[in-house]
């Protein structure tokens, strides 16, 4: 009887363990979504279901160019290092096992590294260099940051591929520009599109080295709501902002991976 109360008193407390852990996550999520859709702009007071906010959202020309200029900077972000990033890790992957692992500890640095570190070390770069903060100096740290995770997401695809087949394309005429476009990016699209996914949420959610890197009136959404957090002088529609982000980042990763399993039975099916 001791052992299955104690191993029941285990499952109960794993349960709870688990309920606490994902309550911690997702309750601000749920609390921020149930306020958008409040009719007061008083987060302490409920006056009815509304979309008032965010109809608001087009309205606030000042929050409209902040989220205006977050997705700027994210898309462009991820193209740049969706390319880069590729190009790099198919540039590891071609390396000796030895120097493979050098460089993958300089590439994941950026990963494991403080975002606080990260930001001020490309603030003082950013100062010895004749670039106004701003756009650009943002961009850049933008971009500097996400290579790595598409570096981390493109390799493991690389390493599942044939290695010898890039020498065959070749050998069947194809040039080493063709072999890589029509061979070895099609047969790893999926982790680069893994990655790009990744590189996109990393930029359109950071806020610590942005603080580092914005100026000259530039600024993104997280940098807009902490200029006014003190102040208290940002409406609800930024509530409303934050859950169709929420929202719309679910919808991506359901379609991502009906994706996923689509290729899968595909696969299956061909075999």
């Amino acid at each position: 009887m001791s052992e299955k109360l104690t191993l029941r008193l285990s499952r109960v407390g794993t349960i709870l363990l688990v309920i606490f852990t994902y309550s911690i996550i997702y309750l601000p999520i749920v609390i921020i979504a149930f306020l958008s859709f409040n009719a007061s702009s008083r987060d302490q007071i409920w006056t009815g279901f509304s979309f008032v906010w965010y109809r608001e959202i087009l309205n606030n020309p000042r929050l409209l160019e902040a989220i205006q200029n977050t997705l700027l900077i994210a898309v462009l972000a991820t193209l740049i290092s969706t390319v880069l990033g590729t190009l790099f890790a198919i540039g590891i992957h071609g390396l000796s096992r030895k120097q493979r692992l050098k460089i993958m500890v300089l590439n994941n640095i950026p990963v494991v590294n403080p975002d606080i570190v990260t930001g001020i070390s490309l603030l003082l770069v950013f100062s010895l260099l004749p670039l106004s903060f701003g756009f650009q100096t943002m961009l850049l740290a933008h971009i500097f940051f996400c290579i790595p995770f598409v570096v981390l997401s493109v390799l493991p695809k690389l390493k599942t591929l044939d290695p010898n087949l890039y020498d065959a394309a070749i050998d069947l005429g194809a040039s080493r520009f063709k072999a890589l476009w029509l061979v070895i990016i099609p047969s790893i699209k999926v982790g680069i599109l893994a990655g790009s996914l990744i590189a996109f949420t990393m930029s359109i959610d950071d806020f610590v080295i942005s603080y580092f890197t914005f100026g000259d009136g530039f600024q993104n959404v997280s940098i807009w709501i902490y200029s006014r957090l003190g102040r208290r002088t940002f409406s609800p529609s930024v509530y409303a902002y934050n859950t169709l982000v929420v929202f719309v980042t679910i919808v991506v990763l359901s379609l991502f991976n009906l994706f996923g399993k689509k290729q899968k039975s595909i696969k299956g099916e061909k075999i």
